[in-house]
C-alpha cells in the first residue's frame, strides 16, 4: 500500500468512527421516544488489492473500512408477537368493559336494585292484606309495583343506550383503522423510494410499525414484509394494505339493539364489497357484545336485555296467575295485575294498575275481610321458581360472565406486557450500551486521527526533506 493509500485508510477510519458517534448520539437522543428502535452502524473491512498470478511484491494490508448501512435492530418475530398480543388484549378489554357496564346497570346488590324493589313489592302486598279496607296500603302497593316496573324498563333503556354507545365507538375504531391503513400505504411508498435511492428509512419504518400495531390492536390481522421494504397488512387473509394501495372498511348492520335480530353489526369491505373477517382486536370485541341474543350464547348486551324481558314476563305471569283468581275492588274477576304491551320489548311494556280499585285482595264471595289473594301473592318471592330466584340467577350469571371477562383481560394484558418487554430488551435503547459505543467510537476516531497525523508527518519528510539529511 502506498503512503497515500494509508492516508485514505485513516480517513475512512475517521468517517466510520464519526458515523458511529452520530448513531450513538441519535440513539441517546431518542432513548425516551415511543416506538423508536435502536440503530447500529454496519461496517465491513475493505480487502487488499488482488495480486496477479505471476506478479511479485510484498503482501499488502486491507484498504480500510466501509460503512455499509445503519441497521435498525428490530426483530420481525418479536414485532409479530406484540401485534398478536395487542389484538387479543384489545378484544378482551372491550368485552370486559361492556360486561362491567352491564353489571353496573344491575345495581346489585344495593338499595336501587330490583331485588330491593321486589322485597318492597311483596311486603306491600302483606301490608295491604293487614288493612284490606284502607286505601293507603293499596296506594303504597301501587307505588311498590311501579318501582319494580320502572327499574326493569330503565335498566332495559340503559342497556339500549350502552349498545348504541358500543356501536358508535366501534364505528370510530373502523375510521381509525382506515386512517392508519392509509398512512401505512403512504409510508410504504416513501420507504420504498428511500431505500431504492440508497438512503436510510429507519425512522420511517419505526413510524409505520406503530401504525401496524395500532391496526392490530383494533382489528387484529397480520403483517407481511416485502423485499422492497414495504409491508402488506392482512385482515382475515385479505389485504387491507398492499404496497401503496389500501382498501377501506365500513361498519354495517343494525343501528339499534331492537333491530339486531337478523342484521347483526358487521365489518364490510367497500372496494370491492364483501364481509371482512376479523381475528381479534377491539372491533371484534365490540362485534361480539353487539351480536343478537341466542339462548345465552349471543351478544352480552342483547342477552342481558333479553333477560330483563324474560324476567318481566316471569314476574307478570307469577302475579297474574294468582291475581286472576281474586275479585277487584270494582267486583271484576279474572283481572290481571300486570299488563304487558303486545308490541315492543316486554321490559318496556310491563305496567301495574293505575287505580287501587283494580287490585284484587280476596277471593270472590269470601267477604270484605278476606285477604287470601294478597297473602298468596306476598309469598311469591319464596320458592325455587319464584321471581326472586329467577332474578338472582340473572344477576349471578351476568356477574360470572363479567368476572370471567375481567380475568381474561388480565391474562391478555399480562401477555401483552410480556411481549412488549421481550421486544424492548431487543430493540430499546440502553444508555449504558450507548455510552460504551460512544467511547469506543471516540477512541477509534482519535486513533484514526493519530494515524493520519503520522502519515502526514511521513509525507512531509518524504516530500520536503528528502536529500537534506546530513547537510
Amino acid at each position: 500500500m502506498s503512503t497515500f493509500g494509508a492516508l485514505n485508510t485513516a480517513y475512512l477510519g475517521l468517517t466510520a468512527a464519526q458515523q458511529g458517534m452520530n448513531v450513538a448520539g441519535q440513539n441517546i437522543a431518542n432513548a425516551a421516544t415511543e416506538g423508536y428502535t435502536r440503530q447500529r452502524v454496519q461496517q465491513s473491512s475493505l480487502a487488499a488489492p488482488a495480486r496477479g498470478l505471476f506478479s511479485g511484491g510484498p503482501l499488502q494490508p486491507g484498504q480500510g473500512v466501509s460503512v455499509d448501512a445503519i441497521a435498525r435492530l428490530g426483530n420481525s418475530f418479536l414485532d409479530g408477537s406484540v401485534r398478536s398480543a395487542g389484538a387479543q388484549a384489545g378484544y378482551a378489554s372491550v368485552r370486559s368493559s361492556a360486561l362491567q357496564g352491564i353489571e353496573g346497570i344491575l345495581q346489585e346488590p344495593g338499595e336501587n336494585g330490583i331485588s330491593t324493589a321486589l322485597q318492597g313489592f311483596w311486603s306491600a302486598w302483606q301490608a295491604a292484606a293487614n288493612q284490606p279496607s284502607e286505601d293507603g296500603p293499596k296506594g303504597l302497593l301501587l307505588n311498590a309495583a311501579n318501582s319494580v316496573t320502572d327499574k326493569i324498563s330503565s335498566a332495559y333503556q340503559a342497556l339500549d343506550a350502552q349498545w348504541g354507545s358500543v356501536r358508535a365507538q366501534a364505528a370510530d375504531k373502523v375510521d381509525a383503522v382506515n386512517a392508519a391503513a392509509a398512512q401505512v400505504a403512504a409510508y410504504n411508498t416513501t420507504i420504498r423510494s428511500t431505500l431504492a435511492a440508497g438512503g436510510s428509512a429507519n425512522e420511517l419504518i419505526d413510524a409505520r410499525a406503530q401504525l401496524t400495531e395500532k391496526i392490530a390492536s383494533l382489528a387484529g390481522g397480520a403483517v407481511r414484509e416485502q423485499p422492497d421494504g414495504t409491508v402488506d397488512v392482512l385482515l382475515g387473509g385479505n389485504a387491507l394494505v398492499t404496497g401503496g394501495s389500501v382498501r377501506t372498511l365500513v361498519l354495517a348492520g343494525a343501528t339499534s339493539m331492537n333491530q339486531v335480530g337478523g342484521n347483526a353489526p358487521r365489518i364490510d369491505w367497500t372496494n370491492p364489497s364483501g364481509t371482512a373477517a376479523l381475528d381479534g382486536g377491539e372491533i371484534a370485541g365490540a362485534l361480539s357484545v353487539l351480536a343478537p341474543a341466542s339462548g345465552g350464547s349471543g351478544g352480552a348486551i342483547a342477552e342481558a336485555a333479553q333477560s330483563y324481558n324474560d324476567f318481566a314476563i316471569t314476574l307478570a305471569k307469577a302475579v297474574n296467575d294468582v291475581h286472576k283468581l281474586g275479585e277487584t275492588g270494582t267486583g271484576a274477576a279474572n283481572a290481571e295485575f300486570f299488563s304487558i304491551s303486545a308490541t315492543g320489548p316486554a321490559a318496556l311494556g310491563i305496567e301495574a294498575p293505575a287505580d287501587t280499585d283494580d287490585i284484587a285482595l280476596k277471593l270472590p264471595n269470601n267477604g270484605a275481610l278476606d285477604t287470601s289473594i294478597a297473602d298468596r301473592i306476598s309469598q311469591l318471592g319464596t320458592g325455587a321458581g319464584s321471581p326472586d330466584k329467577v332474578w338472582s340467577g340473572i344477576v349471578t350469571g351476568i356477574g360470572v360472565q363479567s368476572r370471567g371477562a375481567q380475568q381474561h383481560e388480565s391474562l391478555t394484558t399480562a401477555a401483552q406486557t410480556s411481549a412488549l418487554t421481550g421486544r424492548a430488551s431487543q430493540a430499546s435503547v440502553s444508555l449504558d450500551e450507548e455510552n460504551l459505543s460512544l467511547l469506543t467510537n471516540q477512541h477509534a476516531y482519535q486513533a484514526a486521527a493519530r494515524v493520519m497525523t503520522a502519515v502526514d508527518e511521513a509525507l512531509d519528510v518524504l516530500i520536503n526533506r528528502t536529500g537534506l539529511v546530513g547537510r
